[in-house]
């Protein structure tokens, strides 16, 4: 039979932030429960700051009967002179029964002991007590609370538990709290437990209570909320995704409403009030024609019809974070921007101050730069090498640690330099991430790289490498980063050559295969590809950065493109013919030895094909595999292995050749389709 099913885990209101990242296992981590149970059924979860819950429609009120077997041991191992063994014994014991009971059956072309037994399946009730509280104690959300005498743990403390089957209640007691037919509305509706009749009960019983239950309501409240503020003031609210979970999270009866701060905090920077508001207060910034305005939104769970005296509680809480701010802000300017004092701050025991860091950054900027050949000014980028970590001193950045780089770029301009100085402060840490942005200058972009790099090549220089999912310095990051700017900006970087001079500045030994092959693992999780196509490309024994991600991107293309497979097949058998030479050492085809009609026209396509110069990597991939009919013919009509050994070694040549030019690009028998 089935019946409905609700649970409630009443608790004291949940952090926002861990229950999200959690969010994405709450629901797997119960199906997986009742899977083990044999009672999985479609549900729904909800939650709110103050509730977990979980909702069946329809739930069987007991396990299904089943049939349980048991296998033994051969008769030959069971018996011994028609007396039962010890094996036979066991088996028994096992089962739960008698010897006289047992039964066999052939299983692997052997007679052994059989045992088969009907199951009567468990009421619900019975089971969801421990599924309930396996499910709740498998949770994980970082740290956890001890409250009152309990030695068990949880987020939060567990103040009630609403478990219904049908519309009885299912007993249970949980962290010391035992189930009843009661939940809690929002607190300003009522403070105390309210009893509820069924399942129905329940829901009309949170709605008339002021808890919308259901989150997807209340994210559609709150945006339904802030479009009527767009629409009567004229105003784009921007909405950070993170923070809007997080205000779902915490809401029960969410209201947006629009606050106001004073206009003289405006002369702060954009970034500094709108980090301000969200870190602090979690609230949305406020824009009219793309401008910081002097309001915010902020949605309350208040359950109120005059909202006038929340508007204004928020606004006195603002003012003083604000005015904070502004404090800092006028502080940093007078003391102007300066370095001194970053030598006494330490970047990383063995690896010196803050201040050495950044003259090791500028030495690998230099050499970027006179590799690169940008059009930007080497006293531009030192100026920004050594103004780079100076907001690190600021009031500002010991409040805002986040600001780091931004705040040196307005620092910088207030000082009198130039814009193309102060953006490569500001765009230092970029990219931050797989979606972040790049820096936007190659001036910038050299910034940032040279400091990817140091922090790379320092931590290498000490064996601080990174183990496991451990990456406390995102090194991997680091990699990353420095991949998508040679990307943009077209700079050839070689992990084997470029990493070995500048490995040379620094005191300790780095070992620069252990580098060369942290660089690759990335490389390897970077692009999105077939990871065969990585291999092959690799396997050519290409280092440059820049080229190997064209080259990457190359093989791609032609991989994914139909009848690739075709192709595939008759470039591995040129690799399997040429397996056994060294194709490090200069290949001859001497034209006098070409006899049949098929190998001169191969021999002629190839020298054409090689002759022409190409715009990418993928033109001269494409242009080479055209070479398969050819070769086709080559095969079909020539004979390889010709006892004539000048003739047999002038044709292995020819295939090698064409093989070698392939591999100048990616092993092309390395390709798994």
């Amino acid at each position: 039979m089935l019946k409905t099913l609700l649970i409630e885990i009443g608790v004291e209101e949940l952090p926002a932030v861990p229950l999200l990242k959690e969010l994405k296992n709450i629901q797997k981590k119960y199906a997986d429960i009742l899977q083990e149970n044999a009672l999985l059924s479609e549900f729904e979860f909800y939650y709110t700051p103050r509730r977990l819950v979980l909702w069946h429609r329809e739930f069987k009120s007991s396990q299904e009967d089943s049939v349980e077997e048991f296998f033994g041991a051969p008769l030959s191992v069971a018996y011994k002179d028609s007396k039962p063994t010890k094996a036979a014994e066991g088996f028994a014991k096992k089962c739960g029964v008698s010897l006289d009971e047992l039964s066999t059956i052939e299983k692997g072309g052997k007679e052994v002991l059989y045992y088969k037994k009907d199951v009567k399946g468990k009421p619900s009730a019975e089971l969801l007590p421990s599924i309930i509280e396996q499910w709740i104690k498998s949770l994980d959300f970082g740290k956890s609370m001890r409250w009152g005498s309990l030695d068990e743990s949880f987020i939060r403390p567990i103040r009630w538990i609403n478990i219904l089957l049908g519309d009885a209640v299912v007993p249970m007691s949980l962290y010391g709290v035992e189930s009843a037919k009661t939940t809690r509305v929002h607190r300003i509706a009522n403070f105390n437990a309210v009893k509820i009749k069924n399942t129905k009960d329940y829901f009309d019983t949170l709605q008339s209570g002021g808890v919308t239950l259901y989150q997807q309501q209340r994210e559609e409240k709150i945006l339904s909320d802030i479009e009527k503020i767009q629409k009567k003031h004229g105003v784009t609210v921007e909405i950070d995704k993170e923070l809007f979970k997080e205000v779902v999270a915490i809401t029960e009866n969410p209201t947006a409403l629009l606050g106001t701060f004073d206009e003289k905090f405006l002369e702060l920077p954009p970034e500094v009030i709108i980090t301000s508001m969200k870190e602090h207060q979690r609230y949305f910034p406020v824009f009219k024609n793309e401008k910081l305005l002097n309001k915010f939104v902020v949605v309350s769970n208040a359950l109120t019809d005059d909202f006038s005296e929340v508007i204004s509680g928020n606004e006195r809480v603002l003012r003083p974070r604000l005015a904070d701010g502004l404090f800092f802000w006028e502080n940093d300017l007078k003391a102007g921007l300066k370095t001194d004092g970053l030598q006494k701050v330490a970047f990383f025991k063995g690896l010196g101050s803050v201040a050495d860091k950044i003259k090791r950054e500028t030495q690998i900027a230099n050499t970027l730069y006179n590799s690169y050949k940008i059009d930007a000014s080497k006293d531009d980028l030192n100026k920004a090498m050594s103004l780079a970590k100076a907001d690190l001193m600021s009031e500002m950045v010991y409040e805002f640690t986040e600001l780091q780089g931004l705040m040196g770029y307005y620092y910088a301009l207030k000082a009198g330099e130039n814009e193309a100085v102060a953006l490569a402060i500001k765009e230092q840490y970029l990219p931050e991430g797989e979606e972040s942005e790049l820096p936007s200058t190659p001036l910038s972009a050299i910034v940032a790289m040279s400091m990817k790099l140091d922090t790379l090549l320092a931590l290498f220089s000490i064996n601080q490498i990174p183990t496991g999912s451990r990456d406390p310095f995102a090194l991997r990051r680091a990699v990353n980063g420095i991949i998508r700017i040679v990307n943009e900006y077209k700079f050839e970087f070689d992990i084997q050559k470029d990493m070995s001079k500048l490995a040379k500045n620094y005191d300790g030994e780095i070992d620069l295969d252990k580098l060369e092959s942290f660089i690759l693992e990335r490389i390897k999780r970077y692009y999105k590809v077939n990871p065969s196509i990585i291999e092959a490309v690799l396997a050519s024994g290409e280092r440059e950065l820049l080229a190997l991600g064209q080259k990457i991107q190359a093989l791609n293309n032609l991989v994914t493109s139909e009848g690739f497979d075709e192709v595939s097949s008759t470039f591995k058998r040129v690799a399997n013919i040429t397996k056994d030479l060294d194709l490090n050492t200069k290949l001859t085809v001497e034209k006098t030895l070409l006899k049949e009609e098929a190998e001169k026209k191969l021999y002629e396509k190839y020298q054409n094909t090689i002759a022409k110069k190409y715009n990418s990597y993928e033109e001269e991939l494409d242009a080479l595999l055209s070479l398969k009919p050819e070769l086709d013919t080559f095969f079909e009509n020539v004979m390889v292995n010709a006892e004539d050994e000048a003739l047999r070694n002038n044709r292995k040549a020819l295939v090698a050749s064409i093989y070698k030019s392939i591999l100048n690009i990616a092993d092309i028998k390395e390709v798994s389709i």
